[in-house]
């Protein structure tokens, strides 16, 4: 609700200087969806720590939202008012304790949401959503996709990108936002990015192909995928997060490389390659033989093979 360090949200600006983003929750509260839910932070912080909500999980029921204050909801306002002043565009991560498209959400909410969003145009929003597959609907009935947003998906493995990838392009054709990213955080197996099968609303466009490549330099940019952030696993609370194989952060790398596409790389997490971080620590050694060791995310810091990786999506102010 304030400006924040998460690095995938901030700006450069066109003389080269970064720009704070921030994020917001509109209300808070969400229900477990994909592999990626088992060590949710939001879960952590708003459930069990605070008790805000109840979190909802398969088995369980679709636990509570509780809408934020008016307070809140008018900061927005506030840094539309600055970076007009400014003459930038800062981010503004939305719903980082919920989910936009979230079915369990009053229609009510996400109408004012949007109504929000649209009185602020100098800011660019995100909304990051594991449920893409309800954002075309939702945001018609909502009053249609406000013009400064840009639509994100999580993908923490290949099943979720085959699933959520292809909606993500359909959102992207249909409503024309303003670019469109996948969250591979917390990535937790093997993504091979050129590859997603064709949705069927696209299929009149790619003949008899099943499959498509969403980030090809020569894909229409009605449905080509702008940016990919990785990063690994942090704990939370009792959950001890799951080890990732530098190879899979590096084949995302190596494709944005090839194809032009923005790579951001957010963190190492809990577990960093022993040939990135020096130390003790657990090991943990993968199939192909890469041994990962558990360092903390304190010390695992954020490079692939020593570099860092921060690619930033650009919009002119």
């Amino acid at each position: 609700m304030v400006e924040t360090t998460i690095s995938w949200t901030w700006t450069r600006t066109a003389d080269g200087r970064l720009v704070p983003g921030y994020t917001f929750n509109p209300w808070i509260g969400c229900m477990k969806v994909a592999p990626a839910c088992d060590g949710c932070y939001a879960e952590n912080w708003m459930a069990t720590r605070y008790k805000r909500v109840e979190w909802g999980m398969p088995g369980v029921g679709v636990g509570t939202r509780s809408r934020t204050s008016a307070g809140n909801w008018y900061q927005p306002v506030r840094w539309n008012k600055k970076a007009a002043a400014d003459n930038t565009r800062p981010f503004v991560f939305c719903a980082s304790l919920a989910d936009v498209f979230d079915k369990a959400v009053p229609a009510k909410w996400r109408k004012d949401l949007f109504d929000l969003i649209r009185s602020t145009p100098q800011l660019v929003w995100l909304l990051l959503t594991k449920r893409p597959q309800n954002i075309i609907a939702m945001s018609i009935a909502a009053g249609g996709l406000p013009a400064n947003v840009a639509l994100g998906t999580t993908c923490e493995d290949q099943k979720r990108w085959d699933l959520n990838v292809p909606e993500l392009a359909v959102a992207k054709f249909e409503l024309h936002p303003l670019f469109t990213f996948v969250s591979a955080e917390p990535l937790l197996g093997e993504i091979r990015p050129r590859s997603a099968p064709v949705p069927e609303v696209l299929r009149r466009y790619f003949g008899n192909s099943l499959h498509f490549d969403p980030i090809h330099r020569r894909q229409p940019d009605v449905i080509r995928l702008d940016q990919i952030i990785t990063g690994g696993e942090t704990n939370q609370g009792s959950h001890r997060a799951r080890p990732s194989n530098p190879q899979w952060a590096r084949w995302i790398r190596d494709a944005c490389a090839e194809c032009g596409t923005v790579y951001h790389h957010k963190q190492n997490g809990e577990w960093v390659s022993v040939s990135e971080v020096s130390g003790e620590g657990e090991h943990f050694t993968f199939p192909d033989g890469r041994t990962v060791r558990r360092v903390g995310a304190a010390k695992s810091g954020r490079t692939i093979d020593g570099v860092e990786h921060t690619g930033h999506v650009q919009v002119a102010a």
